[in-house]
């Protein structure tokens, strides 16, 4: 399910400021060593097309290529995750968590939740895969 009209967002300290003016899909949690990496923990995102995705105040917005087709997009100040791009797609997802609230956004799945650190279990009932 998506939603209608996406939202605001911004980093920790504000220095990155977006906007998605279209609609977001239903997030899922990656549980992925990487996501883990970059978080702290697991990371939900919600994509959007990138036509949809307009970045407001980015002078600090960085992108780290994590792996040979895969970037993820942080702020140089504060170090907060915003985004994560295949390279190869039309589409950004956007770190959940980042969302101006109410975000109107519902979990939908896990994905590479046989990944997950030790220490939590994942206690819905939702879909979960061990890959994508």
């Amino acid at each position: 399910m998506a939603k209608a009209g996406g939202g605001e967002g911004a980093c920790l300290c504000g220095a990155v400021r977006y906007s998605v003016r279209g609609a977001l899909s239903a997030p899922v949690a990656c549980h992925c060593s990487q996501c883990a990496r970059t978080s702290g923990h697991h990371a939900v995102m919600a994509s959007c097309a990138d036509a949809d995705l307009e970045i407001a105040d980015g002078d600090t917005l960085r992108w780290y290529a994590s792996s040979l087709s895969v970037k993820r997009g942080f702020c140089a100040q504060c170090g907060g995750n915003l985004f994560w791009k295949d390279a190869g797609s039309d589409v950004t997802y956007v770190t959940a968590g980042t969302l101006d609230r109410p975000t109107g956004l519902k979990l939908s799945a896990h994905i590479f939740a046989g990944s997950r650190a030790d220490y939590y279990d994942i206690d819905d009932d939702l879909p979960r895969s061990d890959a994508w």
